[in-house]
This record gives structure tokens, C-alpha cells and sequence, in this order.
């Protein structure tokens, strides 16, 4: 995307919700202006450039780096906290059939094949996980539904491919099947690999051959070869101690598989929005801005932060987390071409404590999927599910999986600059009148 018409597509603010038809009181106003357009695309233009951001790798590193720097210069005091994740970096990740040869992604945590690769006859798996053959010495092609994926711990992912494994496979090969054709990257469990032998992933762009060749029982190949094991990683916080007894937290997760540009930036550019407005705007709470990494381990870091450095539960008034598909780009489905609308993907949800969700309503009006919140007693995902399981009294968390989600094509042409600019100026007029009411 070039710089004119990055700043074409900046038209749309205009558009904001007026703080008079929040019933803020007037003196309150100067401390409610909006976020500045310009300080949330240099955000987002700043996250996506760090590149890969796996958890414990070196974009991770340095986009973690740049955060804690940033809340240091907003006046907060940061603390990190390392821990291990898992790592893998692969030098062979193929799967060959006949003459073709296709490459795949390793599922974490990955269990290499060694250099020669396994070999087997290839049996198609469906969703439902029944194999159109004999498994045993197999290499399963698990033939996914279609779906905007996210995780292997979910069922639906999980489940045909531990048949498989049952059935006697040696290994498998999932298609990912998806809205853009490509591989989608699924989260996993961060402390030990979940079946029983080596998975892999392939896009359904490169699928068709093997689903042929799995018709007739061809042999085929998988090879996965490489070096992991742990690193280390780290989550930080950025307190604001004033001595009010009283916190309000604010967390979102960094990393993920790829480049992570809508999944991942809108959040952050919102969260960094959030604590450098917070320090002057909210003077009756301390304040407590937590950075996760590890998110793509099934909220490995999440978990973590929990133990450490989170703010005590019974002393915080509200705890609001940003994460995933806070405002990505909308497109057009044309057979063969995808046309960028002006438009932000509504598959994003903002779930809240119940006696929250007028307010949401109120402040979110307007805005596609959060316009329509949901109660935390319903539905929780992502870290927000550690957050309510910790007990915390009154949350709220956004979450969603945009069309791009968890494939190496989210980039910077998946922003969208306005759309996020509203979500943050609703996430601030969120805070401020939950934080009003508890003050």
C-alpha cells in the first residue's frame, strides 16, 4: 500500500461518536479528545515492520523492546517477566508426491522426520475424522472444513487428526482450508506436542494433487527437518503506582505466527493509544499496561502474566483486554481477486461483564460486531479467558478472526487506519466511565 493512499483512506474519521451523546460531562471532555490519526498509523506502520513475530524470536524481541520503551517514556515503571517457549526452525518443510512437491508448515510443536522424511500411502481423512482406507503405516491427508481457523486445540482441528493417529497413521497433513487459500498457522498447546506422531499443515491452494493421489493410495513423503527446543521470551508491565489502593489493567498479547498485521497492530497501537491517554485522564486509579508474548501457545504468556505480574485481583475495578481483529480491513470475494473495501471485517466481538453491556452498546453504536457485545457469561476467548478465570470482577475483551488471520499474507495492506482509531477512542470512553462509576 503506498503512503497516498494510506492517507486517502484516512477520510473516514470524521465519523467519530461525540462525547456530549455520552453524556460526559463538559469539564471531562479535555481529557477524552481524540486518538491522533497519524500517531495510530505510525503505531501500526511500526508494529508490522518488525517482521515475524513467533514468540521469543527476534521481531518479538524488538517489538517488545519498543512497547516497554514506550510506556518508560509515558512515565510508567515496566518489570518484565521471562519464561520459556517452544521454538522451531526448519531447514526442510516439504510434502512430495509423484513429481510434485509442495511446501508445508510444521505444526508446533513440531516433531521432525529427520532428513530422509517419513514415507507412506497416502488415505484421505475427512472432517469427521473417517479415512477412506486403512491407516496403519498411512500418512493421513486430514481434509479439514472449511472455516476461519485459528487453533488445533479446537475440535474441530484436533479431532479428525487424533483419529488418524488412532487408526495407525505415521503422520499427517492437515489442509487448512480458509476464505484466501492459504496455509493457516494454528495455535497449539506450549508445553508439549499434541499427537502422537509428525503434523503439518498445507494450503488448499496446493492440496488438489495430494487429494488425487490420496484416491488411489500413491506413496507419499513428508519432510520436516530442523532445529528447536525452548527460548526464552518475555511479557512486561508498565505500572503507574500513585498509592490509590484501586487498578485498572489493560493487556494485550504481541506475537503470533507471522508478520500478525491486522491481528495483532490495531491491538497494540489501541492498548499504546490507551496508556500514554491514561496516565493524565484516569488520576483515580493506579494503572497497570500488560504486554503478553507466547499468545500463539494456546495464551501460554497469559497464563504466566497471571502468576506474576497482574494486579491483585480483589483491588483492581476493571480489567480490559485487546486482542485479536480489533479493526482489520474488509474485502470483496471475487473468484480469483480480493478488492479492498473501505469497510472493517465485523467478525470481531466484544465480550464484557453483564452489567456493562449498556454501556457498551452506547459507546460502541455503530461500530460492526461490537456495536453488538456480548456478555462474558456467554462467551469468552483468547486471554480474555484467563482473565475471567482469575476471577476478575468486572472485564471486557475483544477478540475475532479476520480473513487474513494467522496467515503469512496479514500485512499492512489488512489495515485499517480509521476503523482502528474508533475502536480506540471507544476503548477510552470505555475505561473512563468504568472507572468514574468505581471511583
Amino acid at each position: 500500500m503506498t503512503q497516498t493512499s494510506r492517507r486517502t483512506f484516512l477520510g473516514g474519521t470524521a465519523a467519530a461518536l461525540s462525547l456530549c451523546s455520552l453524556g460526559v460531562k463538559a469539564s471531562a471532555q479535555a481529557s477524552l479528545p481524540a486518538p491522533t490519526a497519524d500517531t495510530v498509523e505510525a503505531d501500526l506502520l511500526r508494529y508490522v515492520g518488525f517482521g515475524n513475530k513467533r514468540a521469543g524470536g527476534a521481531g518479538d524481541t524488538a517489538c517488545g523492546n519498543w512497547l516497554a520503551g514506550e510506556l518508560e517514556k509515558a512515565g510508567y515503571t515496566v518489570e518484565r517477566q521471562t519464561f520459556d517457549v517452544p521454538f522451531f526452525e526448519e531447514t526442510t518443510a516439504e510434502f512430495a508426491c509423484g513429481d510434485t512437491v509442495a511446501p508445508i508448515y510444521p505444526q508446533p510443536i513440531a516433531m521432525p522426520t529427520g532428513p530422509g522424511g517419513v514415507t507412506g500411502r497416502l488415505v484421505r481423512v475427512d472432517a469427521k475424522g473417517r479415512a477412506a482406507g486403512s491407516l496403519e503405516g498411512a500418512i493421513a491427508l486430514v481434509d479439514l472444513a472449511h472455516g476461519r481457523w485459528s487453533s488445533m486445540l479446537s475440535k474441530a482441528a484436533r479431532g479428525p487428526i487424533e483419529a488418524a493417529f488412532a487408526g495407525g497413521a505415521k503422520a499427517a497433513v492437515a489442509i487448512t482450508n480458509g476464505p484466501t487459500g492459504k496455509v493457516i498457522a494454528l495455535n497449539t498447546d506450549g508445553r508439549k506436542p499434541m499427537f502422537a506422531g509428525p503434523v503439518a499443515l498445507i494450503a488448499p491452494e496446493h492440496a488438489d494433487p495430494f487429494l488425487a493421489a490420496a484416491m488411489t493410495g500413491t506413496e507419499a513423503r513428508l519432510s520436516i527437518d530442523g532445529a528447536g527446543g525452548k527460548r526464552p521470551a518475555f511479557n512486561f508491565v508498565g505500572r503507574l503506582n500513585r498509592g490509590k489502593g484501586r487498578w485498572l489493567a489493560i493487556s494485550t498479547p504481541r506475537s503470533g505466527w507471522f508478520g500478525c498485521a491486522a491481528e495483532r497492530g490495531p491491538g497494540v497501537a489501541a492498548w499504546l493509544d490507551l496508556a500514554r491517554w491514561a496516565r493524565t485522564a484516569l488520576p483515580n486509579h493506579d494503572l497497570a499496561f500488560i504486554c503478553n508474548t507466547g499468545h500463539e501457545y494456546e495464551y501460554l504468556g497469559a497464563a504466566e502474566a497471571m502468576k506474576q505480574i497482574a494486579p491483585p485481583t480483589a483491588r483492581t475495578d476493571f480489567w480490559l483486554h485487546v486482542g485479536a481483529n480489533v479493526a482489520a480491513r474488509d474485502w470483496h470475494e471475487i473468484p480469483g481477486h480480493w478488492l479492498p473495501l473501505p469497510g472493517v471485517d465485523s467478525q470481531r466481538f466484544l465480550s464484557i461483564s453483564p452489567e456493562l453491556l449498556p454501556l457498551a452498546r452506547t459507546i460502541f453504536e455503530g461500530q460492526p460486531g461490537y456495536e453488538a457485545p456480548i456478555s462474558t457469561d456467554f462467551l469468552t476467548a483468547g486471554e480474555l479467558d484467563e482473565v475471567v478465570k482469575a476471577g476478575y470482577k468486572l472485564a471486557a475483551g475483544v477478540f475475532g478472526i479476520h480473513r487474513y488471520h494467522h496467515i503469512a499474507e496479514d500485512d499492512e495492506r489488512c489495515l485499517n487506519v480509521p476503523a482502528t482509531i474508533a475502536a480506540a477512542e471507544g476503548f477510552r470512553k470505555l475505561v473512563f466511565e468504568v472507572a468514574n462509576r468505581a471511583a
